[in-house]
């Protein structure tokens, strides 16, 4: 396939969509189009704040939404109320289009629940499931920890890793749903993968926006542990 057909946006919200809303500014969310020129379509991947800036970027691409991918149902992430602030996100956009939004099964009732969308609404999928834009096939890995339905998304030498894993330590696990051995058995799974495919996290908190895998696996601390027992010792709690 060719590289050229692929079409693939890091969005930084705050500075490339939802500009001059300060909670996107300062929770420096990424956003993600993915997209095959060919056919024209293109998925989100966490659509929060300002759903339809993003639906305008693609659109000024020549790409039409045709559906949205979510890592996991934090407000940031989809929309809904956080830190007191209501924030728009993937209900906002379903007002406007009728479009399949993907999320594991397992966080299906807390995407619900957070964005006020009816479960119906929403597809859940198990860890390996695919789901195809155009020619492309994305794969859904379930990576529990950060919440219980997290899951990250590989394509064509890429890993949208959301919470799961940042290029520089990962999601917290003190949250609601959170499970700190999950997410080193996660991380575990993401630093076996196959290749060397560039992460693309869910938040800018790195110097880099992305980085290969084999980059994060030699400097990002949360991947060194190699037993529960060291991971234990490193994040205790």
């Amino acid at each position: 396939m060719s590289s050229e057909r692929l079409y693939f946006r890091q969005l930084l919200s705050g500075r490339d969509y939802a500009v001059g809303d300060p909670i996107a500014t300062q929770m420096r969310n990424f956003a993600y189009l993915i997209g095959d020129r060919e056919t024209g379509e293109t998925l989100l991947v966490d659509p929060a704040y300002q759903a339809a800036d993003l639906v305008e970027v693609a659109a000024a691409d020549g790409m039409r939404v045709s559906g949205v991918l979510a890592t996991h149902h934090h407000p940031d992430h989809v929309g809904g109320t956080m830190l007191g602030f209501t924030l728009g996100g993937v209900r906002e956009l379903l007002e406007k289009t009728s479009v399949p939004v993907h999320v594991n099964k397992h966080e299906l009732d807390w995407v619900a629940k957070t964005t006020g969308i009816a479960p119906s609404e929403l597809t859940g999928h198990d860890n390996g499931d695919t789901v195809s834009v155009g020619a492309f096939d994305i794969e859904l890995l379930h990576t529990p920890g950060h919440t219980p339905g997290s899951q990250c998304f590989l394509f064509d030498g890429r890993l949208i890793s959301g919470d799961t894993l940042f290029v520089d330590g990962c999601g917290r696990t003190d949250f609601p749903g959170g499970d700190s051995d999950e997410m080193f058995r996660s991380l575990r799974h993401l630093a076996g993968l196959n290749g060397n495919p560039v992460v693309y996290p869910g938040h800018w908190y790195s110097e880099a926006p992305s980085a290969e895998l084999s980059s994060v696996r030699d400097n990002n601390y949360v991947l060194r542990p190699q037993s529960l027992q060291q991971w234990q010792a490193l994040m205790p709690g």
